[in-house]
């Protein structure tokens, strides 16, 4: 039986007091790449803050990795997001320092104190995500697609069974998107890692295809077609 590492059952989610999406079941199985679709406005970013604990979950269950959700407390919230991957569209790399600098902060500050395994970690995902040379290098001196397989490494940093990706290849050219989702669906393929990916980009979707759920009219509708 496949693991199971994101259920949401009978979820409503809100934002605020407006609600956004109701009754909302979804569930992921490890080594799973799934698109999570639809319009601005249709609730996507409301579903990916809840299951990453930004935004509370007041009614249904779900379980993120491990996380009840309904038990998340601001003091438990750092553990869910140190047991999943985050990939954001604008990369959010720490600008006054390094990129072995900026792994090095989210190990430091999850709880990594020995520094042998910390250089060991960053030199593994550096490798993973082709950028072993580039540890020196600060962001600014990056292309967009190494800041984006930067924001990848630093999502693999504690070994997570699921990663959410908010539109990772928004603001990259066609040829950098090619080679950001060849490395999510390897990260997929060979570490087993659970991928939820939300975008907007049918055409990356056409070339790499894979499970759909989509957000619209306040619902979600999982193995949905392209066509709105």
């Amino acid at each position: 039986m496949s693991q199971v590492v994101l259920s949401i059952n009978n979820a409503n989610i809100y934002q605020g007091t407006s609600l956004i999406l109701s009754d909302v079941n979804i569930t992921v199985s490890k080594s799973e790449f799934v698109y999570l679709v639809g319009k601005t406005g249709s609730g996507k970013s409301s579903l990916l803050k809840t299951l990453y604990g930004e935004l509370e979950l007041k009614e249904g269950t779900a379980n993120v990795s491990g996380f009840d959700l309904k038990d998340l407390t601001w003091k438990t919230v750092p553990f869910l997001r140190r047991n999943i991957g985050i990939v954001f569209q604008d990369f959010q790399l720490l600008t006054d320092r390094n990129v072995h600098d900026n792994l090095k902060f989210v190990l430091s500050a999850t709880g990594w104190q020995n520094e042998r395994e910390i250089e060991d970690k960053i030199d593994e995902v550096l490798s993973k995500v082709g950028l072993k040379t580039k540890g020196f290098k600060y962001p600014f001196e990056l292309s967009g697609g190494e800041q984006q397989r930067v924001d990848i490494a630093r999502a693999l940093l504690n070994s997570p069974k699921l990663i959410l990706a908010d539109e990772p290849t928004g603001n990259l050219d066609p040829e950098t998107t090619e080679e950001i989702m060849n490395l999510l669906f390897q990260i997929c393929r060979e570490l087993g890692t659970a991928i939820v990916m939300a975008t907007h980009d049918y055409m990356v979707i056409n070339k790499y295809p894979a499970r759909m759920i989509k957000t619209e009219g306040g619902k979600v509708i999982d193995n949905a077609s392209i066509i709105s």
